[in-house]
């Protein structure tokens, strides 16, 4: 069974957002309960159809990540009642999405190909092939749009347009860079990469506090580190763990969310292969057996009265 979109009536609830992904039910000022549909997303477009137990996965994924990096950054996560469910702290959202990129790769590759070597303020060595690994991590802000694309910013503009108070930056700066290192260490021990990634911030009394997803297949790019260097060196594809097969294969048939594209048709064996993979990512990330859960929306909607009781 896969969700498009809830409609729940929640004790408390004051107000409820559909984002890309999940459906956000705000309960009074303190908590959010997080429902992670199966709706999927590629150039900030949500594709006409969803993917079996995605939600499921990115929701397990998270909770899992957000629970091994509390000593780095507390988070908002309170609990998770349901498997596509969380409930955590309701935070001031901070305009800014923090990327931080290790290899050149994605959205920075097709930037460097074009020509440049400046994103977000920060220089890129010439010479770089395809997904090198840069010196150092780099840090690649965005802002963060309620709807449309996400664009590219630089520190110096994000603090010149007020949009993060330059104390609050620096604390985003140096846990960016800590749970970055903590996914890289994690992910070497299962054999992975974890090529780039996005954290998402926010302010609890006044304390930068990180929020959502982390390390997930939507929000981070992964690749296999057995045949890395080996594929570097005679210039092949990587293989890789992440939605940017999904990106692919949209621009090959036409489509990258510009004005007057359309998304081309998703076959059933496509929906499927695309639910595989996200479910080999949580296997191969968290070296934990995936469970598919079925569970109704009545039982979903019951799962969460309980968590919400037991606050």
């Amino acid at each position: 069974m896969a969700v498009s979109t809830t409609n729940f009536s929640l004790p408390g609830a004051t107000g409820v957002y559909h984002g890309k992904v999940r459906d956000v039910y705000s309960i009074g000022d303190t908590y959010l309960v997080m429902v992670a549909s199966d709706r999927i997303s590629a150039f900030d477009v949500i594709l006409p159809r969803p993917i079996p137990y995605k939600g499921q996965v990115l929701n397990q994924i998270a909770a899992y990540f957000l629970e091994a990096t509390r000593d780095i950054a507390p988070n908002w996560l309170i609990s998770t009642p349901d498997p596509r469910v969380a409930i955590g702290l309701r935070c001031e959202p901070v305009k800014v999405e923090m990327v931080i990129r290790g290899y050149l790769s994605g959205h920075a590759w097709r930037e460097y190909k074009s020509g440049k070597r400046m994103i977000c303020g920060v220089a890129m060595p010439d010479g770089m092939r395809e997904n090198d690994k840069f010196p150092e991590p780099i840090i690649t802000p965005t802002t963060k749009a309620a709807e449309g694309h996400d664009e590219d910013i630089s520190r110096e503009e994000i603090l010149k347009q007020g949009l993060v108070q330059e104390s609050d930056y620096v604390i985003m700066e140096h846990y960016t860079r800590a749970l970055f290192a903590r996914g890289t260490e994690m992910a070497a021990k299962q054999g992975l990469i974890l090529v780039d990634t996005k954290y998402e911030f926010g302010l609890y009394d006044g304390k930068v506090m990180l929020m959502d997803e982390i390390h997930t297949p939507d929000s981070s790019r992964y690749f296999y580190a057995d045949g890395y260097a080996e594929r570097q060196e005679k210039q092949e594809h990587q293989k890789q763990l992440s939605k940017e097969f999904v990106r692919e294969w949209l621009i090959e048939n036409g489509f990258m969310g510009k004005d007057g594209q359309q998304v081309p048709q998703m076959s059933d064996e496509w929906i499927q292969t695309i639910s595989n993979r996200y479910i080999e990512l949580f296997e191969k990330v968290t070296g934990n057996q995936f469970t598919p859960v079925n569970h109704t929306e009545e039982e979903i909607l019951e799962h969460i009265k309980a968590g919400l009781a037991a606050l």
